[in-house]
C-alpha cells in the first residue's frame, strides 16, 4: 500500500500526460478491467449454442444467460459510479474487478443452467462497479488537453475487447471448453488488481454527499426484470397471466422510479443531469446503437453456426475484422471526433453500421466456404466495423464533454445504463418480435428465417439513432471554435464548445 500511495502522491490526478508512463499504466489498468466487463458480454454469443446442447436448455435459458448479467449491470451500474466518486473511484474499481473475477469463476464451474445464471447476475454486480469507474479514472486522471486522446485509446482498445471476444470464446468453445470462457477472466483480474493499486492514482469527488440511493437502484432493476421476463417468456407463455402481470408490474415499477428519483434529495439519477440537452440526445443514441449491437451480436453467432454451419472458433474469426478496425482507427477516430464535432460521426456511424447489419442478410448454408466468406460474411463486418470505428469514441468523449468533470462517474454511469438496458432489452424482444420459438436455435431452417426478419428491424434503431443525433447534436459553427479553451476549463476535456444550455446547466 505504501507503493500505491507513493505512486498516487507522483502523478497528481488531472495532471498526467497520455505519453507518460503514468498514463500508460493508467490506460492499461483502464482497458484490462473494462475489457474484463466488455469481453465477458460478448464472448457469451458464440458459447451459447454449445451451453445449450451441454445444458440441455431452450433458448429462453439462453437469452437469461445473457440478460442476467446485463440486467444486473444496468440497474446497478450507477449506484457504483455514484460509490466511486464518494469513496474513491479507484478503490471502487479494483473491489469490482475483484467481484467479476470471483463471480466468473461459480459461472465456470456451475453445474445446471439456474446456477450459471445466477452466476451471471452477480458478475453483473462487479460489473456495474468497474465499468463507470474505468472510465472516471480516465476523465480524472489525465490532463484536460490530453483527455479526449484518453477517452479515444480506451475506447478502443476496450472496443477491442468487446469484438475479440467471440473469436476468443470460438477458440475456448472448440478447445478447453465453453467454460474456460469465465475463467480468462481470473488471469486478467490477476493483472488489473495491483497495477491499479501501484500505477493509478486515488480519486473523488469532494462535492459527492448524503444517502446512497439504494432505493431507486432496486426500483430501476426491478422494472428492468418484469420488462424483461414478460418479453423473454412470451414466445413460450403467450399472453399469460404470469407474462401480462410481469409486464405491467415491470412498466409501473418504472414509473415509481421516475416518480423517487424527482423527490428524492440525493438520487440516483439525478434529474438536473438532463437540463443539458447534448447529454439527453447523445444517451438516446447510445440507446438506439447499442440495442442493435446487442441484438445483433446475440443472433450473428448463432447464425454463423446453426445456419452456415461455421465452428465456434469459425464463428469468433468470422467477425475478426471488426477487431482489427477497432484497433487501428479509434483513437483517431477520438481525435477526429475532436476537431470536427460529434454531429457528423454520430449520424455516419450507425449509418454504416446498419449497412454492415443488412448485408447480413446474405450470410446463409453456402458462406462457410472461403469464398462464401469472402463474398458475403466479409463485406457485412468490414462495414459494420467501419461504423462503430466512426461511432464510438466520439460518442463517449461527447458524454463526457457535456457534463461538468465533477460528475464524470455519474455521467459515465448513466450512458453505460442505457448502453446495457438497451442490449438488455433488445436480446428480451428481437426473438419475440421475429417469431423465434423456444426451440429455434436447433433448427437451421427455423432460425434463418427469423434471422432475416430481425436485421432489418437492428439496422432500423441504427437508422434511428442517426436520424436522432442529425437532429439534436450541433456541430459549432467555426468563429466559435475559439471559445473551447473556456469549454474545456467549464467540462474537463477538450472538444468544441457546446449548446449555450450545457453551459448554464
Amino acid at each position: 500500500m505504501a507503493a500505491a500511495s507513493a505512486a498516487s502522491a507522483a502523478s497528481a490526478p488531472g495532471e498526467i500526460r497520455v505519453a507518460s508512463p503514468a498514463g500508460r499504466w493508467v490506460v492499461l489498468t483502464t482497458v484490462l478491467g473494462s475489457s474484463m466487463a466488455m469481453l465477458d458480454s460478448t464472448v457469451i454469443n458464440v458459447a451459447l449454442p454449445r451451453i445449450g446442447a451441454d445444458l440441455g436448455t431452450d433458448l429462453a435459458a439462453l437469452q437469461w444467460t445473457v440478460n442476467a448479467y446485463m440486467l444486473t449491470l444496468a440497474g446497478l451500474i450507477l449506484l457504483g459510479g455514484a460509490l466511486g466518486d464518494r469513496y474513491g473511484r479507484r478503490r471502487v474499481f479494483v473491489v469490482g474487478v475483484v467481484w467479476f473475477a470471483a463471480a466468473s469463476l461459480l459461472c465456470g464451474l456451475a453445474p445446471n443452467a439456474g446456477i450459471l445464471i445466477a452466476a451471471r447476475a452477480l458478475q453483473g454486480v462487479g460489473g456495474a462497479l468497474l465499468t463507470p469507474g474505468s472510465l472516471a479514472l480516465i476523465q480524472a486522471s489525465f490532463h484536460p488537453d490530453d483527455r479526449a486522446r484518453a477517452v479515444g485509446l480506451w475506447s478502443g482498445f476496450g472496443g477491442v475487447g468487446a469484438a475479440v471476444g467471440p473469436f476468443v470464446g470460438g477458440w475456448l468453445v472448440d478447445g478447453p471448453g465453453w467454460r474456460w470462457v469465465f475463467l480468462l477472466n481470473l488471469p486478467l483480474a490477476a493483472i488489473c488488481v495491483p497495477v491499479a493499486l501501484r500505477h493509478v492514482p486515488e480519486s473523488r469527488d469532494p462535492a459527492a454527499h448524503g444517502r446512497f440511493d439504494v432505493l431507486g437502484a432496486v426500483l430501476g432493476a426491478l422494472a428492468l426484470a418484469g420488462v424483461t421476463y414478460a418479453l423473454i417468456e412470451a414466445p413460450g407463455r403467450g399472453a399469460s397471466p404470469v407474462v401480462i402481470g410481469s409486464a405491467v408490474g415491470g412498466l409501473a415499477l418504472g414509473a415509481v422510479f421516475v416518480a423517487v428519483e424527482r423527490r428524492r434529495a440525493d438520487p440516483m439519477l439525478p434529474p438536473s443531469i438532463f437540463r443539458s440537452r447534448l447529454f439527453t440526445s447523445v444517451n438516446l443514441v447510445t440507446f438506439c446503437v447499442y440495442a442493435a449491437l446487442g441484438g445483433f451480436f446475440f443472433l450473428s453467432a448463432i447464425q454463423l453456426q446453426v445456419v452456415a454451419g461455421y465452428s465456434a472458433l469459425g464463428a469468433g474469426t468470422a467477425l475478426l475484422p471488426t477487431t482489427v478496425l477497432m484497433l487501428l482507427f479509434s483513437a483517431r477516430s477520438g481525435e477526429l471526433g475532436r476537431r470536427i464535432g460529434p454531429r457528423i460521426p454520430l449520424t455516419a456511424g450507425p449509418l454504416l453500421a446498419a449497412a454492415g447489419m443488412l448485408l447480413m442478410l446474405r450470410v446463409g448454408p453456402d458462406s462457410a466456404s472461403f469464398g462464401g466468406y469472402v463474398s458475403e460474411v466479409l463485406p457485412a463486418v468490414v462495414v459494420l466495423g467501419t461504423g462503430l470505428v466512426v461511432v464510438v469514441a466520439p460518442l463517449t468523449a461527447t458524454v463526457l464533454a457535456a457534463v461538468d468533470a465533477g460528475r464524470a462517474g455519474l455521467a459515465s454511469g448513466i450512458n453505460n445504463a442505457a448502453a446495457r438496458a438497451a442490449g438488455l432489452i433488445a436480446v428480451a424482444a428481437l426473438p419475440l418480435l421475429a417469431g423465434m420459438g423456444p426451440e429455434a436455435y436447433r433448427d437451421a431452417g427455423e432460425f434463418a428465417a427469423t434471422f432475416r426478419r430481425a436485421m432489418p428491424m437492428c439496422a432500423g434503431l441504427l437508422v434511428a439513432g442517426a436520424v436522432l443525433a442529425w437532429w439534436t447534436v450541433r456541430t459549432p459553427a467555426a468563429a466559435r471554435r475559439e471559445e473551447r479553451p473556456a469549454c474545456a476549463v467549464h467540462c474537463g476535456v477538450t472538444a468544441p464548445p457546446l449548446e449555450p444550455e450545457h453551459r448554464k446547466a
